[in-house]
């Protein structure tokens, strides 16, 4: 998989671990509409010339994550392995370049989708969904603190090797968000379930909106819900992108939470009546 070209679909909200230190999941498209992961990745400790967008081409030089037994699931070969940016895909006509890689394979039922993930010779980890029908977008408090224990670990860490054997820096971690946020909607099937959305650009928007509102949990939560529920949903051609952790992905009865949104402006065609 060397120097593998990839168009960057998907980054999850940093997380900590005692293990890897800060990390985020990357999750992507190759050239074919196929998915790739790619896990670990010190996101924020990269350059700025290497810290990719959403919808960025990319070339990185990939191997099998080994540890990983998700298919899709690869590694940068060491830590210092470079990420080369080289191209965008725009938002011109409707997304008609996104849609083109984006959705080659899009599924309507979850039940299928899950049953796909629970096969270990299918082992579906990552994929595009459309909803039937968006009925809710929550926000639930949760701890507004990293685990004391990994947070420890971590600092106990920092005149180790890690992952990759590399030196640390001095880093600070980035803060939690103290709410959960999740999608209620439905399937082809009418079927209801919640996801969690794991998405950094939603995490973000908590935080500008927070610093907008001056520190007013009420008001940012409201913002966020707006461009989700109200936006996105009603407005544009929402679907998923859909993933898993490793050490949910068989024993969940439902795995996937939401890692990212694709929501093109929906198309409109108008004809002129002659008379």
């Amino acid at each position: 998989m060397a120097n593998t070209r990839v168009l960057i679909a998907a980054k999850t909200y940093p997380t900590i671990s005692s293990k890897y230190d800060e990390l985020v999941c990357t999750a992507g498209f190759l050239e074919d509409g196929s998915w790739i992961r790619i896990y670990p990745i010190p996101f924020r400790k990269k350059s700025y010339t290497e810290q990719y967008s959403k919808y960025d081409w990319v070339e990185i030089d990939l191997v099998k994550n080994k540890s990983d037994f998700r298919p899709e699931s690869y590694r940068p070969y060491s830590y210092d392995t470079e990420i080369k940016i080289v191209g965008k895909l725009d938002t011109k006509n409707y997304w008609a370049d996104r849609k083109k890689i984006a959705l080659k394979n899009v599924h309507t039922n979850l039940a299928t989708l899950i049953k796909d993930a629970h096969n270990k010779e299918i082992c579906t980890s990552l994929a595009v969904f459309k909803p039937s029908k968006i009925i809710d977008f929550i926000a639930v408090e949760v701890e507004r603190d990293w685990d004391k224990k990994k947070i420890e670990q971590l600092k106990a860490n920092r005149d180790q090797t890690n992952l990759f054997e590399h030196p640390e820096d001095p880093f600070e971690v980035v803060q939690k968000l103290p709410y959960k946020f999740s999608f209620i909607f439905e399937d082809d099937e009418g079927k209801q379930s919640k996801l969690m959305i794991e998405d950094w650009e939603t995490g973000q928007l908590f935080w500008n909106c927070l610093a907008k509102h001056e520190r007013n949990e009420s008001k940012a939560i409201e913002d966020v819900k707006y461009k989700y529920f109200e936006d996105f949903a009603k407005t544009k051609d929402l679907h998923f992108f859909l993933g898993t952790t490793a050490v949910n992905h068989y024993a969940s009865k439902n795995p996937f939470m939401i890692i990212g949104t694709f929501h093109p402006k929906i198309e409109t065609q108008f004809s002129l009546d002659l008379f």
